[in-house]
């Protein structure tokens, strides 16, 4: 499946300067969710749709707070639509809210380029609206593998070679 065959609509919201120009961004957002797609074989109704938010540290922070119930940036949030259980998921299927200043912070960290980590937390993010999770070590093995797969079907290095995300993420 190519980007241009996604079966899912994608919204995109940038919510604060500093992302790259929105066509950038959407081919990057495209290549790296149509992967997630074909490596985990995820099913959808026709004319389903993701939100994706391009977000600031603060805005994540205050998400994470209300939601999750801890008072500091993060990475990623994923917040699934429905409340299906069974594939095909859809047709709202959930958001998944990125933070620029922690992607960036965490790339230089990282030494990697920023689109790698930005592709590995789109694919993290789109794994989680279907149920994926990593909050015991079972699922957390499982969710990584089908994440580095994804990621090497697209040229992205291994984001677990030196040390996998916290559960905290």
């Amino acid at each position: 499946m190519s980007a241009s065959e996604l079966p899912v609509e994608l919204d995109l919201l940038i919510e604060t300067d500093g992302w790259a120009d929105e066509d950038k961004l959407r081919g990057l957002c495209d290549r790296a969710i149509a992967a997630a797609f074909r490596g985990a074989a995820l099913e959808v109704v026709p004319h389903s749709e993701i939100s994706l938010v391009f977000t600031c540290d603060e805005a994540i922070q205050q998400l994470n707070r209300e939601w999750r119930g801890k008072d500091k940036p993060t990475n990623v949030l994923s917040f699934p639509g429905g409340d299906e259980d069974e594939p095909p998921f859809g047709p709202l299927l959930g958001d998944i809210v990125i933070a620029r200043q922690t992607v960036e912070r965490e790339a230089a960290e990282m030494g990697i380029p920023f689109d790698d980590h930005l592709t590995h937390l789109l694919v993290h993010g789109t794994l989680h609206l279907f149920g994926f999770d990593h909050q015991i070590d079972e699922e957390a093995e499982e969710m990584e593998q089908f994440e580095r797969e994804i990621l090497a079907s697209i040229g992205v290095p291994d984001p677990y070679a030196d040390a996998p995300l916290s559960a905290d993420t």
